[in-house]
This record gives structure tokens, C-alpha cells and sequence, in this order.
């Protein structure tokens, strides 16, 4: 015999309780960037390696440890899909709509890394991201942020703080990275063994190490903020002025780097305390460099991802959904005769679950345990008669009357 069967280590199940908490974050995050003018893509789950290899870049940790990578029957070399934007710009280019002016999508479903297990860390995680394309100035910065922060207030989500920063350009980030490369040499036997690989393969990811021993070595490290271009200065600066007219709550962070090769200028995240070590729950910022990196003209853009289950642990409780009514058909006929009822309920939109067949002892247990507001008994007698016995179960009264009546007297909002 086989052992026991378990899911993944990393790969967790959707259960109702979960899945009721993500429906909330889905159903705003559709309300949310409807009104910022978005549309919704689906994009696959599988795509070729060299598209995450090109974009994201051979050295980070992401595509150099984490993916999950597989040659196919025919010889292709694949994965599965360890972050958005790159199947987003993609499609966009497939598509032929870089000539279509700004697009604005939106895409949910699942991500895959073969990171190490914790909380609000998963293998296999749910992700919605953002993608404008075409947009250059600070004002869709702006709006980028403005729209991540109206998400979080629809949420009821508190204890969060937005963080931004700027990561410079093509023009300005060479001579910062040399400047930066410099400070770590010096400090390199003291770094983790990351840490090390980093000065050489993307120096700007050790000012976000999380090792206390590293961060210990960093307190006085270059800022590129102190080394921007006019350009990005003065872009920055139009985020600011931005998110100031607008009053939103921001603190500039210098050592906010992203772990993805391709972002540029603007770069933010939105994170919290509540969730120990992943603490970021929204991130973006501008990749301008990306759509030509990957063969379509040069075309800047801004997007950001949240990963849906860590968000959804910020949520505030709510009891769960229960149905309105319980329906109880005491004998075989007045079973099936039940089942009509409890359609012609649903038609008028009630959330109606029929409590089955069994002895009277047991469909009343039984519709105690749903929870359900009401619950309508169905024996011979009410059916020869036309009637349903109608029970509420807030304050125990029972009384006899024409479907049509029980109805209206469960559509009704209690305490009218």
C-alpha cells in the first residue's frame, strides 16, 4: 500500500474559509481598477524559460534557484510562470498592440517558485498584477500608487505603510552601481554568501538583504537617490508633488532595490509588521527598459503584483456566509415536492440548501447545523394543503403560510 497522500510541500489547498477570504480581495480589486479605466487579461501558465531568462535575468534568484523548469515531449524548454509582467509584455507584443496607444491591464491566477516555505511565502501562489503600457511620466506613477492604495482602503486593511524610491536610469545607474560595488568590496567578508554573489551579479539587491549581520554592515552604503540623473530627479520629484496632492500617506526608502532586473526609476511597495519576514504585500514600480529587452520598440511602463493569500491574511474577520434558508421535506414525497421549493426560492435569489432525506430527528439536527436564518418544513399535510411551515430562527416563531408569503418574509433584511 502507498503511503499517505499529502499536497506539496508549499502548494496549499483552497478551502472554502480561504477561498471566501480571496473571493473578497478578487471581487474589490475588479471594483478598484474598473474605476481607474483597466481591463482584465488571462494570460498562460506556461511559457518558454528564455522569456523569463531575458527579462527577469540569468543571475537573479529567481530564475537562477526557483523555477520550475522542464524540457517537454518535443524538446522545449519551459517553466511555470514565476511572475507576470513578462507573459504580460509578451502578449502585448504577440498581440501587435504596441502601435494601439496605453493599455491598461489587469490579470489574476496563480504563480510558481521553488522558494522555501513560510508564512505568507508559498510555492505555488495567487497573484494580481498590474500593467500599464505606454505611459511615461510620473502622473501614471502617480496613478499606479493611487490605485494600490485605494485597494487596500477598500479592503479595510490597516497597519500598512507605502514606501517609494527611485532606482535611476541607463543614464545614472552605471556610475552608482561602480560607486556601490566599491563600498561592498570593503565590506565583503562580513556579508552572507548571497550577499557576496551580489556585488558581482546585481550589487543593488544587498542593500535589501535581510540578514541582520548584513544590514549591520550597510548603515552609512550609497544611495542612488543621492546619484540620479537631472531626469530622474525631477521625475521623483513628480511623484511626490503627485501622492502630496492627493494626501497619501508615503515615506521614501531608499534601500527599496526590487528583485527583478528590468525595473527602472520608480519602484514602491506597500508593506506590513503583521506578517513577520514577508511583510511586502503590494510591489511595482517602472520597467521602461522591458518591452525593448524583449524585441518590441522602446516603450516605458509601470505595473505592480500582490500576492492574493498573503493579502488576504490582513483582512478584517467576517462571519462566514451562510444560507438563508434550510429546507426539510418530511416523508418521500413531500422530499421531491422540497426540492421545487427550495428551486423557486433560488429563483428569487435566496440562498436556499435542502436538508436531504432522513427521519424527522435527523433533518432538523441537520438544518440546525447549517445556520441558515430560516428553515422551511414541507410535510403531507403542507403539501395537500399548498402551504410551507416557516420557522425563524432568530426568534423561534413558526407560522404557516403560502410559498409566495415565506418568500418575501426571507427576502426581507432583519429587523424590518
Amino acid at each position: 500500500m502507498g503511503g499517505k497522500l499529502q499536497s506539496i510541500r508549499g502548494v496549499h489547498d483552497g478551502l472554502p474559509a480561504d477561498v471566501a477570504r480571496w473571493r473578497r480581495v478578487e471581487r474589490t480589486a475588479h471594483e478598484v481598477f474598473a474605476c481607474y479605466g483597466l481591463q482584465e487579461a488571462r494570460l498562460p501558465v506556461l511559457e518558454p524559460t528564455d522569456l523569463f531568462v531575458r527579462s527577469i535575468g540569468k543571475e537573479t534568484d529567481i530564475v537562477s534557484k526557483e523555477m520550475y523548469r522542464f524540457t517537454d515531449q518535443g524538446g522545449n524548454d519551459l517553466c511555470l510562470r514565476p511572475e507576470g509582467t513578462a507573459g504580460a509584455v509578451r502578449a502585448y507584443l504577440q498581440a501587435g498592440l504596441t502601435r494601439s496607444g496605453i493599455q491598461r491591464w489587469y490579470y489574476m491566477g496563480p504563480m510558481f517558485r521553488r522558494e522555501r516555505p513560510q508564512k505568507g511565502r508559498l510555492r505555488q501562489f495567487q497573484q494580481i498584477g498590474v500593467e500599464l503600457f505606454g505611459v511615461a511620466g510620473p502622473v501614471e506613477d502617480v496613478e499606479i500608487l493611487a490605485m494600490s492604495w485605494a485597494l487596500i482602503e477598500a479592503l479595510q486593511i490597516s497597519d500598512v505603510q507605502m514606501e517609494i524610491n527611485s532606482l535611476g536610469c541607463p543614464a545614472c545607474r552605471p556610475a552608482y552601481r561602480q560607486i556601490l560595488v566599491g563600498y561592498l568590496e570593503k565590506r565583503k567578508a562580513h556579508l552572507c554568501e548571497t550577499c557576496r554573489t551580489r556585488i558581482e551579479t546585481n550589487p543593488m539587491r544587498v542593500l535589501d538583504c535581510k540578514v541582520e549581520s548584513c544590514q549591520a554592515q550597510l548603515g552609512d552604503a550609497p544611495e542612488m537617490l543621492s546619484h540620479l540623473c537631472d531626469d530622474c530627479s525631477t521625475h521623483f520629484d513628480g511623484v511626490k508633488q503627485g501622492l502630496d496632492a492627493l494626501e497619501l500617506p508615503y515615506q521614501v526608502n531608499a534601500k527599496i532595490v526590487r528583485g527583478l532586473d528590468y525595473y527602472s526609476r520608480t519602484a514602491f511597495e506597500i508593506v506590513t509588521d503583521r506578517l513577520g519576514a514577508q511583510g511586502t504585500v503590494i510591489a511595482g514600480g517602472r520597467y521602461d527598459g522591458l518591452i525593448e529587452e524583449l524585441g518590441g520598440p522602446a516603450t516605458p511602463a509601470v505595473g505592480f503584483a500582490l500576492g492574493l493569500e498573503r493579502l488576504a491574511m490582513l483582512l478584517p474577520e467576517r462571519e462566514p456566509a451562510l444560507p438563508d434558508v434550510a429546507v426539510i421535506g418530511l416523508g418521500q414525497e413531500a422530499q421531491a415536492h422540497a426540492l421545487v421549493v427550495a428551486r423557486d426560492m433560488r429563483a428569487k435569489g435566496l440562498s436556499v440548501v435542502h436538508c436531504g432525506s432522513g427521519s424527522a430527528k435527523s433533518l432538523f439536527k441537520r438544518a440546525d447545523r447549517e445556520g441558515a436564518r430560516f428553515v422551511v418544513v414541507i410535510g403531507d399535510d403542507e403539501m395537500g394543503r399548498n402551504v410551507v411551515s416557516l420557522k425563524n430562527m432568530q426568534d423561534g416563531v413558526q407560522s404557516e403560510m403560502a410559498l409566495d408569503q415565506a418568500i418575501a418574509a426571507c427576502l426581507r433584511k432583519p429587523g424590518t
